[in-house]
């Protein structure tokens, strides 16, 4: 049996809407990350799903990136944690804290019940305990957190499916080694 290599296009490689799209990267972030310019294989997917993936949210940056690390984690994709351990220093996380998330824990009680509840809706493809859903409320999250929150672990997971797949190289600056 052939093992399917996966390459990540180039910019002459991708339709020319993607290319405006990784003009863009590249200017906002000096690279195309690799794993964007894999969705790019899909003429219409890159936009719609950075659309999908910068809509407005009632989860801060912190909280994203809490969710974005421990549905990486669970998901088992290097890639995004590697990406999601440089973003979580970036919003502040300190590497113990990063590294306790990754365990599926914060010592911010608030913080603790949003990576638990993610963590166990990850593992059981959207099911929850009512012990983690009611953790979660009782830590003054809403319903619309909780819809928010369901939603960012779509976005992560439909990433780290397509990473686990392609196996696309990390090529995120700063990244560390898993």
């Amino acid at each position: 049996m052939t093992t399917v290599q996966f390459n990540v296009p180039t910019r002459e490689e991708v339709a020319p809407v993607n290319q405006a799209i990784f003009d863009n990267l590249q200017k906002a972030l000096s690279f195309v990350p690799n794993l964007y310019a894999t969705i790019a294989y899909s003429e219409n997917g890159l936009a719609r799903f950075l659309a999908y993936q910068n809509a407005k949210t009632s989860l801060s940056n912190k909280e994203k990136e809490a969710v974005n690390l421990i549905v990486s984690q669970v998901n088992e994709c290097i890639y995004c944690q590697s990406a999601h351990l440089v973003i979580g220093k970036m919003n502040g996380f300190t590497d113990e804290q990063l590294t306790d998330i990754r365990k599926g824990k914060s010592e911010n009680p608030k913080l603790n019940a949003l990576v638990n509840l993610a963590a166990d809706i990850t593992k059981n493809r959207g099911n929850a305990s009512d012990d983690h859903v009611n953790a979660f409320f009782e830590q003054g999250y809403t319903t619309e957190n909780l819809v928010d929150l369901i939603l960012q672990v779509s976005d992560k997971t439909a990433m780290n499916y397509l990473h686990n797949l392609t196996k696309v190289p990390v090529d995120f600056p700063l990244a560390p080694s898993l």
